[in-house]
This record gives structure tokens, C-alpha cells and sequence, in this order.
């Protein structure tokens, strides 16, 4: 059977059973795992992959953790070959072979249907420690690879249905946390429930028709992405973003893009980003990759499936010695966040030149996660160790016809905010305050949601480790909307202990009593903020999402009275003559409060 003849109910039919799979084996990570940052905030994300190795589905999460998870699968397909048989389960982290950074375990079992390799179940998850150096798997004085943690190209650890108790030795002994191999057997037992879901929709449908449903899936992306692209304008567009520092304090981190469309063809190529060997700062080919196309399919319509079509549509073109494609050995557990996701910001720079109204950088701006561990829980006697499950709130992209809502920007997917009760009852500290932060979303005809502010009170001595990047270089604003307003974060806040980070702090102690306090950054508007309706900017000023003085100068409207004495309104007039005023010696800039 091919795509030409099977017929387009069963194909949808498979394609939607392949997507349900991986809903459901990321739910049983969800279910089973026994670390926060997995059975509370979700950072896992399912795909299956076909028996070469290219993506077939995937489920709802973090789209650049999904796009990126094909590579390592391709690797094992090349390195095993004809050894890969029924029952087993691969793991494998490594950087070099097709994986993001080390903390992120990608877990597969392959499937088979008249001895033939037919489909790949694949579970990646993200893990609180990697061995190597520093707490955490983020070592940000790490100069080489070595010094984050331990690399797995490939193991083995069940090998035709039995465990693998050696390599399950080895890998506990080579890390940090007690939940680690309870959260790495829940990946395995997800792979194993794919793979026999997998084997249950070949028998019912036949190896063939599952094949040719496959081979249609993939072909119906291809042509209808190219199809969009098509209608785009001919040209080169090129854009530049910057991250502030990397974590050693080199500033100033370049990427460079020059998309081009050619027809129905798409050339991504970042020749010109950085190339300074002494930077700290480097995302590899399988996370640039990921990130570019996760961009990408945000632009087109949404139903198109995302799979391996995607791909085949786009030329990437990234130099190896650049800060998007390392060469090995360089050190990436940041990078993989920043210049990572700057490679989205970059193309959704560019691609604004020509399609503004669908334009909204795919992107986030923490830095990277924070740890705090500590010897001593004086509920428990026991040592721990947080790696951030209240993962973040901010940067929240407008978009044309819509304000930046919630507090997760897009890149986030699936991930959610861990409860601060539960937290609480796990780790040693209490949650002070969340909120949002007025004025702090990007101006614009549509407003970039507000950032917030995080509050944590340690309750026994802590350490921390925090890198912090969007300070200077700012979440950008699309099609004239203004930027969102910088993160911050100060340690012992308020004590002649307190520390500015900025950007990077590792090992500072928050003595009991201490608080960590972030002001995580907003996200950028979207068109003139002088068009936006007055009455929009009244509803905003109610909610405290944007002061008086805020909608006066950010968006030109005047507002009386306040929001304490309940007498706020809107005088038409002098907003009138205002921004009539504005609009005469309106000069670019980035919004009232941003860094320099």
C-alpha cells in the first residue's frame, strides 16, 4: 500500500491513534515519575518516530523538546542497525549525538512488525541532576562538556525485554538525586506502553497501511507547509538578536539570520552568528534545529500535523563553530536555553518583514533553571535538592487581534506552574508572593501580558545557583509594538548579604529567613501602542495590568481618578489631543522602565 492508495479516513484515522499514544505515554510520565519537575510541571514531551528515523507524531509540549527529539533516534537506527530487536529500551542524553544538553534524557523502545523495524516510541525527559560538577546538571563555570555531567550516546538498559542491571548501576552511581532512577524507570515503562500501543494499531490495521498512513502524514506536511510558502513574497529577510551574557560574563552574544524564500522553499541559513571561541554560550544542531522549526510552524496553520514534513521543506544552514552548531566538547547545558531560543526570536524578526500579523517570537527569557539544595531539612534530617518546578511566569508574546495572556509564553507548551502547597510540603522553604507586575508587558495595539513577581522565603540554610539573561537585551515587540520590561533577581533581599544577579550567582547561601526575589520580565506588544482602543487601556488600568501614569505614556490615554478610590474614567478629549501630540514627534524606543 502507498500514499496514492490508501484511503484518507484510515490515514487519519492511524495518524490520531499515533497522536493519542503519545498523549498517553507522556501522561503516564506525569503519573509515575517521582521528581517535581516531572509529576507536577510536566517538562516531557512523547513522539514516534518510523523505522528510519523521521518524525511521524508527536503529542502537546514543549515544541522545541519535541522537534528535537528526533536526532538521537536516528543515531541509535545508524549505530545498532540489525541488533535492534523486539523489547528493547534505549536511553541516550548526549549533546553530540542529536540531543539538546545533558539534562534532557530521551528514552525509546522500537517496534517491529514482520521483522521489520517499523516505528519508534519515544519519551523525553527532563532530569534534576546529570553527575559532573555542580548540583544540578547546570554548571556554569563549566568550560567543556565534561565538567556538566555524564554523556550516554546510547545504552541499552533493557535489552530484549530483560533489564539491564549493570547499566541501571551505572547510571544511578553517576548522579546526584534519589529520584532519578524511579523518574527514569517511568520513561522506560512509557516507552514499553507506546511500543505496545504501537503493536496493537499494527495488528488491527496491518503493517502496510500503517506504513503507507505514515508516509501520507508526513507527505500531507510537506505539501501543505510548501504550500503556505509559497504565497509568501520572494526575498532574503535578516534579523539580529542578542543575548545579554553568557553565564562567564561575555556579553553580547550574536545570532544572525537570513531566511529565504524561494518559491515554495525555505532557506534558514545562520552564517554570522557568533563564533568567539571563549563564549559559554552554544546550542547544539539538534536544539537550533528544533527551535528553528517550532518557529516556523507557528506562522502557518495550525492544523497542518507537525511532523517530519516540516523538515523537508526548510534548507538549515548552520555553520559548525557557531554558537547555534558547537563544535564537540564545548559546554551546553545554558546554551540550550540562551542562544537557543534566540534562534526563534530571529526568525520571528525576520519573518515579520513579510508576515506581521502572524508573527509572535516562540521564545522564553529565564536564563536557565534555578537550583537550591541545601544539607540539612530540619523536618526530614535529610539533604535536597529544588531545580525550579515553579518553572516561570512571563513573556508572554501579544499576537495581532489578541493581548498576551496567562503567564506561560509558548515555548513553555505543557509545562505549569508546581502548586505552592506542594512545594512547600517537599522542599524547605515558603512561597511569599506571586504577581503580576504592573506596567511590565509590552506596549502595543495588543498589550504583551504582564511578567510577575516570585517571592521565596528560605527556612534552613540554602544555596543557590542562578543565571539571568533578558536584563539588557529585552523580549522583543512585534510590528511597532514595544518590548516587555526586563527580568531581575536579588538574593537575601533586603539584608547586607543581599546580591544582584547579573549574570550569574552560584553558591550564594540564603541563610534562614532569606528570600530570593525575581521579577521575571513581560512579554512584547504587537503593533502601534497609539492605536490601541482607549476603553481596552481603561479595562487595563482597572486591573492594575498598566498604571495611570502608564497609559498616559505608553499608550497616550489619559485616565482620571484611581484605581484605590473606584473613580477611574476616561477623558476622551485630552486623550484625543494627546495622542495627536505623540504621534507628531513619536521616535522608536524601546517601553518606559526597559534597561538600556
Amino acid at each position: 500500500m502507498t500514499t496514492d492508495t490508501i484511503d484518507l479516513v484510515s490515514a487519519e484515522v492511524i495518524r490520531s491513534a499515533m497522536e493519542t499514544v503519545c498523549f498517553e505515554m507522556a501522561t503516564y510520565v506525569s503519573r509515575t515519575a517521582t521528581t517535581p519537575i516531572l509529576n507536577q510541571s510536566n517538562e516531557r514531551n512523547a513522539t514516534i518516530l518510523d523505522g528510519q528515523g523521521r518524525l511521524a507524531a508527536l503529542s502537546v509540549g514543549i515544541p522545541q523538546f519535541m522537534l528535537s527529539a528526533t536526532l538521537p533516534v536516528r543515531f541509535a537506527i545508524e549505530f545498532y542497525g540489525g541488533e535492534l530487536r523486539p523489547g528493547d529500551v534505549i536511553v541516550a542524553n548526549d549533546p553530540y549525538h542529536g540531543g539538546g544538553h545533558l539534562p534532557d534524557f530521551n528514552v525509546f523502545a522500537p517496534v517491529f512488525a514482520d521483522g521489520e523495524l517499523l516505528l519508534i516510541a519515544s519519551i523525553q525527559c527532563h532530569h534534576g541532576d546529570t553527575g559532573g560538577a555542580v548540583a544540578g546538571g547546570y554548571n556554569t563555570t563549566a568550560r567543556d562538556i565534561y565538567s556538566e555531567g555524564t554523556r550516554y550516546p546510547l545504552l541499552k538498559i533493557i535489552d530484549g525485554g530483560v533489564e539491564r542491571r549493570d547499566v541501571v548501576l551505572t547510571m544511578r552511581a553517576n548522579n546526584r538525586l534519589p529520584g532519578f532512577i524511579g523518574d527514569l524507570r517511568s520513561q522506560v515503562g512509557a516507552a514499553q506502553l507506546g511500543a505496545q500501543r504501537l503493536t496493537d494499531i499494527i495488528e488491527l490495521h496491518g503493517a502496510a497501511t500503517v506504513r503507507a498512513a505514515v508516509d501520507h502524514s508526513i507527505a500531507d506536511a510537506r505539501n501543505r507547509f510548501s504550500r503556505e510558502i509559497a504565497q509568501w513574497r520572494d526575498g532574503t529577510y535578516e534579523a539580529d538578536v542578542y543575548v545579554d551574557s553568557d553565564p562567564q560574563g561575555n556579553t553580547d552574544i550574536h545570532v544572525h539570520v537570513a531566511v529565504t524564500v524561494d518559491g515554495d522553499r525555505l532557506t534558514v541559513d545562520f552564517a554570522g552568528s557568533d563564533t568567539r571561541p571563549e563564549i559559554a554560550a552554544w546550542s547544539t544542531f539538534g536544539n537550533t534545529r528544533g527551535n528553528a522549526i517550532a518557529q516556523l510552524a507557528s506562522l502557518v496553520d495550525s492544523t497542518i500535523p507537525k511532523n517530519e514534513g516540516f523538515f523537508e521543506c526548510v534548507d538549515l544552514r548552520v555553520p559548525v563553530g557557531c554558537c547555534l552548531n558547537p563544535t564537540e566538547g564545548k559546554p551546553v547545558s545554558s546554551g540550550t536555553h540562551h542562544p537557543g531560543v534566540e534562534v526563534s526570536d530571529a526568525i520571528a524578526i525576520a519573518m515579520a518583514q513579510i508576515l506581521p500579523d502572524r508573527c509572535s517570537p516562540q521564545t522564553y527569557k529565564y536564563g536557565s533553571p534555578r537550583q537550591m539544595w541545601g544539607d540539612h531539612d530540619p523536618r526530614t534530617g535529610r539533604p535536597f535538592f529544588d531545580h525550579g518546578g515553579e518553572v516561570n511566569a512571563g513573556w508572554v508574546n501579544a499576537v495581532k487581534g489578541v493581548d498576551g495572556w496567562g503567564a506561560l509564553a509558548a515555548a513553555s507548551g505543557n509545562l505549569i506552574k508546581a502548586s505552592a502547597e506542594l512545594n512547600e510540603t517537599i522542599f524547605p522553604h515558603l512561597l511569599r508572593g506571586r504577581n503580576y507586575v504592573t506596567d511590565s508587558g509590552g506596549p502595543g495595539q495588543w498589550r504583551g501580558a504582564c511578567g510577575s513577581h516570585f517571592i521565596k522565603e528560605a527556612r534552613t540554610p540554602t544555596y543557590v545557583n542562578q543565571y539571568v539573561v533578558n536584563q539588557r537585551h529585552v523580549h522583543p515587540g512585534i510590528a511597532g509594538g514595544r518590548s516587555g520590561a526586563p527580568d531581575s533577581c536579588l538574593l537575601s533581599a533586603g539584608t547586607e548579604r543581599e546580591a544582584v544577579v547579573s549574570p550569574v550567582v552560584t553558591n550564594h547561601l540564603l541563610h534562614t529567613g532569606d528570600q530570593l526575589v525575581y521579577r521575571f520580565g513581560g512579554g512584547g506588544g504587537w503593533g502601534d501602542p497609539l492605536l490601541r482602543d482607549p476603553q481596552a487601556v481603561l479595562d487595563d488600568v482597572w486591573d492594575e495590568y498598566v498604571s495611570v501614569d502608564g497609559a498616559r505614556e505608553d499608550y497616550g490615554v489619559v485616565v482620571t481618578g484611581s484605581v484605590e478610590a473606584m473613580d477611574l474614567a476616561l477623558d476622551e478629549p485630552a486623550t484625543v489631543e494627546l495622542r495627536s501630540k505623540l504621534a507628531g514627534d513619536q521616535r522608536p524606543g524601546s517601553m518606559r522602565g526597559d534597561a538600556a
